[in-house]
């Protein structure tokens, strides 16, 4: 063990030390500032515009409560989006699109994309069924 790991290590065990099991803060709701609809040639496109608090929060493990929280936000913002596989779609991005492409500008949801079982929506990077749209 190197003298900087030791370091790390007897730090972690410090008398008052965070402990590496403690839950984050996590940042309150709103999750979600905006949506619009948008179209690409004939097909729609549900861009959701994350928040700060939203970015921050989404795909940090255990967020399942805030995720819902985050969707029913979008479900304020644009009922019509109540769509089979919206949802799915959205908590696909909300775990980890932070994760693969910070800050990217929105979250697009699309009502044309299939339902597909969890795993193949993970493969897909949460847009199965095609290609993610060019906006």
């Amino acid at each position: 063990m190197t003298a900087g790991c030791f370091a790390v290590s007897a730090l972690a065990f410090a008398p008052g030390a965070p402990h590496a099991s403690a839950a984050p803060v996590l940042q309150p709701p709103p999750y979600v500032d905006h949506v619009t609809w948008a179209k690409w040639g004939d097909l729609s496109s549900l861009r959701v515009y994350p928040t700060p608090a939203g970015r921050d929060t989404s795909g940090r493990p255990g967020t399942a409560a805030q995720g819902d929280e985050a969707w029913n936000e979008v479900l304020a913002l644009s009922p019509d989006a109540a769509i089979a596989g919206m949802k799915e779609q959205f908590i696909c991005h909300w775990r980890f699109a932070e994760i693969a492409e910070p800050g990217k500008v929105s979250w697009n949801l699309e009502p044309w994309r299939p339902e597909v079982s969890p795993d193949e929506m993970i493969a897909a990077r949460c847009n199965p069924g095609g290609t993610e749209e060019p906006f």
